[in-house]
């Protein structure tokens, strides 16, 4: 450790003046640490003021260019070679992204924060950043945390107290990790299934995410958002993204995905508005902006230049005091003039910009903008005082770093076990004939089918990466290893292909499902996603069902084309993309829970009647919403 202490009382004086020296540096570089260095007194830093009153004493006491920097929210990997520039420039957020920055437990993800948040408190007010991230079905970027059904499959669940009990786990698995504001729930409206995005619906009824958005909101949010079970909520996308035409987009291949919504303001309301309102009714913290486009009947206008939408509507009709955040990049495309991209977001309402990458050129441009006077000061003193009222609320003054303390539930036992229950809640039953369905879980089985043994296919996209992965990228059980576990009496044999004699089989269950996709590359026609059945897949559906009384198990983020494959088919489940917990698409197959999930949305004949909602013309599904056999 150094001399005894005897010596150091024979050390000569310019040895003294050295210590003194050395002792004063370290002082110093403790004091860098500590939040808002020479602020101790100011009112922002007393938790015993009201919020507003806080907000109001720190905005006074912050420059033009700390403003602009609270409204910078920048990606890891811009920010990871010059960490300096957080402090600095006063950035006010980060996230990951959909794939960077991962980390392997709850422990290195608050690590690699912490290292960020010290770079932030060591600013002139020591201002705390936020960090973002989709954990849209559970925190998927840790290995090892629960990831829930898809919003489709809880929308199937019609139990928005389940939905809001996930988002609970969701939320303390994050917030143990120390991340401190989630990029969900996804609120949208889904009314053509060949969209990408269908799966972040809870279905084609405004009705659903009417009914869910409170009990998710609330469920993330908690009682108290500065405890370390809570995270900020965003409800996205705003507003009207569920209703672009196909063949809109002007974006790379997408189809539907960032086009435009063409209908009257009366629709948008009933339709895609009404969730939104709940949400800001339940207190949801912020709000993500749609990349989409909505034409009421004047032309298209960007969903992130639409000053009606977002400062008359969202902000004034509807109340909303959160904060509003761009998408990713999503202020770009408003203009190629990025000058003119910037104001026309700001003034229209945005107040804090997912850059992600070229932050110090948003920052120099938003500056010039305000300092030429094309945007005023007060619209920015409003989008900050929004901002930090989070921050506060977030408990981030007091407590700055991470609360790991539930770490060590990040995939617990309990915590799946609610994972499971929404998986067997989300199970629809679309056809059993001669009530082959429940199993009694002592039968010769033959197992088949791409989504038998595949949790990546189960979990689908934004899981663990942004477009998810057909290979198991978390811990989890799949179909397969789900019946082995509900049914361990079973004798079962597994062919994925069912290049397997299918012999003296009591009954044959074959898994057919989608690769995962994400957004616009899996708009239908975008990429290699079309909503039919895989030539794989309809082979073991022929095979297996061809020959013993046969289960057909769905796993997808929408209704795919079916009525080709049907014959011989005696049970039919439509089983969503269920999450890290298979044993709850066996659990109602062997009779633990009842089959009662009923269709969020309609299930088309073919693909091309899409799109196809309850009430439209001509109405002929496969399947009608709604729709769903019951098992006692």
């Amino acid at each position: 450790m150094g001399a005894s202490l005897p010596a150091l009382f024979r050390r000569p004086a310019i040895l003294w003046a050295a210590l003194a020296a050395a002792l004063t540096a370290a002082v110093v570089a403790v004091l860098l640490v500590v939040p808002g260095n020479g602020t101790a007194g100011a009112d922002y830093r007393d938790a015993s003021l009201p919020i507003d009153e806080r907000v109001a004493d720190l905005l006074n006491r912050m420059t033009l260019e700390e403003k602009i920097g609270q409204m910078t929210q920048v990606a890891v990997p811009a920010i990871e070679t010059f960490p300096r520039h957080i402090g600095e420039l006063g950035i006010g957020s980060l996230l990951n992204g959909g794939s960077e920055a991962l980390r392997d437990t709850p422990e290195e993800w608050a690590a690699m924060i912490d290292g960020y948040q010290r770079e932030a408190l060591d600013s002139r007010l020591g201002i705390p950043l936020m960090y973002g991230v989709d954990a849209v079905h559970g925190n998927t970027a840790i290995p090892g945390a629960v990831v829930f059904p898809h919003n489709i499959g809880l929308g199937a669940a019609h139990d928005p107290e389940l939905a809001g009990r996930a988002a609970a786990v969701t939320a303390e698995e994050t917030r143990a990790a120390g991340i401190h504001w989630t990029f969900a729930p996804c609120v949208c409206v889904a009314r053509d299934s060949r969209w990408g995005r269908t799966y972040e619906s809870y279905g084609e009824d405004p009705g659903l995410a009417f009914e869910y958005a409170a009990p998710v909101v609330q469920g993330y949010q908690g009682d108290d958002l500065a405890a370390n079970t809570s995270v900020l909520a965003t409800a996205k996308h705003y507003v009207g993204d569920g209703a672009t035409a196909y063949g809109s987009s002007t974006t790379e291949e997408y189809l539907l995905d960032q086009g435009v919504a063409t209908l009257t303001e009366d629709e948008l309301r009933a339709i895609h508005l009404a969730p939104f309102r709940e949400a800001v009714d339940a207190g949801v913290g912020s709000v993500m902006v749609s990349y989409s486009s909505n034409d009421l009947g004047d032309g298209p206008v960007k969903a992130h230049a639409d000053g009606y939408l977002l400062t008359q509507v969202l902000k004034g009709e509807l109340g909303f005091e959160g904060f509003v955040v761009s998408d990713w990049q999503g202020v770009d495309q408003i203009s190629g003039d990025y000058a003119e991209a910037v104001r026309t977001a700001i003034n229209a309402g945005v107040d804090m910009v997912m850059v992600p990458f070229e932050y110090q050129d948003f920052i120099t441009t938003l500056l010039t903008e305000v300092e030429e006077g094309r945007v005023g000061e007060n619209r920015i003193d409003d989008a900050v005082a929004r901002i930090l009222t989070q921050k506060f609320a977030l408990g981030l003054f007091e407590h700055p770093f991470a609360d790991t303390t539930g770490a060590a539930d990040v995939g617990s036992p309990e915590h799946r076990d609610v994972a499971r229950e929404a998986a067997a809640a989300s199970q629809v039953l679309l056809r059993n004939e001669d009530d082959l369905l429940p199993l009694t879980g002592d039968e010769s089985i033959y197992l088949a089918g791409s989504g038998a043994d595949s949790l990546g296919r189960q979990l689908g996209g934004w899981s663990g990466s942004w477009q998810g992965t057909a290979e198991a990228v978390n811990e989890g059980t799949s179909i397969l290893a789900g019946i082995e576990q509900v049914a361990p009496d079973a004798a079962l044999t597994y062919s994925e292909d069912a290049s397997e004699p299918v012999g003296g089989a009591d009954v044959g269950i074959v898994v057919v499902a989608e690769d995962p996709y994400a957004e616009g590359v899996g708009d239908v026609g975008a990429g290699e996603h079309d909503m039919l059945v895989s030539e794989a897949d309809a082979a073991a559906v022929e095979t297996v069902c061809g020959a013993v009384d046969c289960v057909v198990i769905v796993v997808s983020g929408r209704p795919i084309e079916l009525e080709p494959h049907l014959t011989g088919v005696d049970a039919l489940v439509a089983a969503w993309l269920p999450g890290s917990e298979g044993a709850g698409v066996a659990d109602p197959l062997f009779g633990l829970t009842p089959y009662d999930g009923r269709l969020p949305v309609s299930w088309p004949r073919l693909v091309a009647d899409e799109p196809l909602n309850v009430g439209d013309d001509g109405y002929d599904p496969l399947f009608p919403y709604g729709f769903g056999l019951e098992t006692a």
